[in-house]
């Protein structure tokens, strides 16, 4: 049985003046997360540190990440300079262009295809938003905890049409594993940066 209540954990630690999630960034937001994806990359921090988690970081409770279309820009400068190169004018059109936002969670169950059909929604002053994707683990890996319980861990990733939901709204994401239970988090959209 899965059942776990996450409280978000922010870690977006980029200053990038934005205060939700922002569906149309300013030419100054924009240029803010390149450089700091830049910036990033010359102090060697991964392009992940701009992802926003939530959940518990404990190896063995539920958590996950989003990525906003600031913190995609942010990873695509840091993926790019780390290279030595720069994201060209057409890169940071289709950052900007993309209609969904990205949610990736990691839950945890006994068998090894636990997370088989499982399916993710978020909900908002009670509505419930459907994704236009989502994907699963057919085979999940060991936990740090294997063969104790939970023996096995597998992500599910959903897309979210950003007219679909309100960027600034406090959010339940759930994840329903196919084989009963289900993993929640609270995020306040409002709050992220």
């Amino acid at each position: 049985m899965l059942l776990c209540v996450g409280v978000v954990a922010l870690s977006c630690l980029s200053p990038v003046p934005a205060h939700a999630i922002e569906v149309l960034p300013t030419a100054e937001q924009i240029q803010a997360a390149l450089d700091q994806g830049k910036e990033a990359a010359q102090r060697g921090r991964p392009p992940d540190s701009f992802y926003v988690r939530f959940g518990v970081t404990d190896e063995v409770q539920p958590n996950g990440f989003l990525i906003t279309k600031i913190g995609a820009l942010s990873v695509m400068a840091t993926h790019m300079a780390l290279r030595g190169l720069q994201p060209s004018n057409a890169d940071v059109t289709q950052v900007l262009e993309d209609t969904t936002m990205l949610i990736s969670t990691v839950i945890l169950g006994n068998t090894p295809n636990f997370a088989v059909d499982s399916y993710m929604v978020i909900e908002q002053g009670g509505k419930p938003i459907k994704p236009v994707m989502v994907r699963f683990d057919a085979q999940a890996d060991r936990s740090v905890v294997w063969p104790k319980s939970p023996r096995f861990k597998a992500k599910v990733v959903a897309s979210f049409n950003y007219a679909d939901f309100d960027p600034k709204a406090k959010t339940t994401i759930t994840v329903y594993p196919a084989t009963g239970g289900e993993s929640s988090f609270s995020i306040n959209f409002g709050e992220i940066d």
